[in-house]
């Protein structure tokens, strides 16, 4: 079971309030107790969160519940569904055009949408039906839309509780797309601070992650994200894998015609326009990233951060005494003294016994002729 832990501030103290004269008893020590989320308080907080109900209007609910006895489930699951407010553009859609038409919105959804769960879309079309059935307007007199905008909530209820097609309207929801069209753009985020940058671009990834296949979905984070939480942002979101598709933008083939050929041509049109929409779809999420990853401030500062630490860097190896390098470079200057001393020293030697040789024949020389000189007398 989940714990809640609810911070209680108590309020200021009046200005006229004194202190009561000490009266010697002790005082109990603080308690910290945890509050469960559990009990008719909490239930009802629930409800109010969920359907976005304020307290006027749950107690409403509540009134008609013990008033027509149904039970809290049911009015659980009813809070706030299919009770949204039907202006005249919305009555007057064409049921013939059908997939222009806002599903969500016909319904009374429009504030859950895709999130919207198969319970909520029954309640709503319960509600729709025996709101707007022909049967009931029959005996109102004048002439009303009601029949086509009956035959525009039966084509919701269609496309809403088909999983494939609803999955095919939810890559096309108008709501989104025209949110698409107001994305920010570099030229509109020139000069904002850290603070406009996330509330900007926050939404855009929430809206956008609705759409990968891969759960759960990094977010835009905290402008004091660290470095591998930003890198892994960008990473999932320049390899982002989208299931979006837009099959409900199909032209519809003529099911009547006997004519292979209109078929085969239409089915490949068809193909060719949802890879076309695919890739510009890609490719403007991929723009969104982009001008995302130029303006985030985090990867300024983490780029400071780097810079400082290799500064830091060297400048500790330029006050070491003696690094490794300078101990390399300073032996192998060593061995190459040696090595010249060493031949400048056999240099030497070979001379110094060259002179020795020659003076030795000399002496020999001198020698041969004292003899020879000696023996003429």
């Amino acid at each position: 079971m989940a714990t809640i832990h609810l911070p209680i501030v108590p309020p200021p103290l009046p200005q006229n309030w004194s202190a009561p004269p000490d009266s010697g008893k002790s005082i109990s020590p603080l308690v910290e107790r945890k509050l469960f989320p559990v009990g008719p308080a909490y239930l009802a907080h629930v409800r109010r969160k969920v359907h976005d109900l304020t307290f006027e209007a749950h107690d409403k609910h509540e009134e008609e519940r013990n008033r027509g006895g149904s039970s809290s489930d049911e009015i659980i699951d009813d809070l706030g569904v299919g009770d949204e407010e039907e202006d005249e553009v919305l009555l007057s859609l064409d049921p013939k055009e059908w997939k222009k038409q806002d599903h969500y919105a016909v319904l009374g959804l429009s504030h859950l949408r895709y999130k919207a769960t198969n319970d909520q879309i029954k309640i709503a079309h319960r509600k729709k039906v025996l709101k707007h059935h022909p049967d009931k307007k029959a005996t109102i007199a004048g002439e009303t839309n009601d029949d086509a905008f009956f035959k525009c909530i039966q084509k919701a209820m269609d496309v809403l509780t088909n999983p494939e097609r609803r999955r095919q309207f939810d890559s096309v929801d108008p709501y989104y797309l025209s949110l698409e069209e107001d994305d920010p753009t570099a030229a509109q985020m020139k000069g904002k601070d850290s603070n406009a940058f996330f509330k900007a671009f926050g939404p855009v990834f929430e809206r956008e992650a609705r759409f990968s296949k891969v759960k759960p979905v990094p977010l835009l984070g905290s402008v004091d994200a660290p470095k591998e939480e930003v890198e892994g942002f960008y990473n999932f979101w320049y390899n982002f894998d989208s299931w979006r598709s837009f099959e409900y933008l199909d032209k519809e083939i003529n099911e009547g015609s006997d004519n292979r050929d209109d078929k085969r041509y239409t089915e490949k049109k068809n193909k060719t326009e949802r890879a076309r929409r695919k890739r510009e779809d890609i490719a403007r999420l991929r723009g969104i990233v982009d001008t995302c990853l130029g303006l985030d401030p985090r990867i300024k500062r983490i780029k400071q951060e780097e810079k400082e630490a290799r500064d830091a860097k060297k400048r500790g190896k330029a006050g070491t005494p003696q690094s490794q390098k300078a101990k390399e470079e300073e032996e192998k200057k060593r061995a190459e003294e040696e090595a010249k001393k060493k031949e400048e020293e056999e240099k030497v030697a070979r001379e110094q016994a060259k002179k020795d040789k020659a003076a030795a024949a000399n002496a020999a020389k001198k020698a041969r002729r004292a003899a020879r000189a000696a023996a003429d007398q």
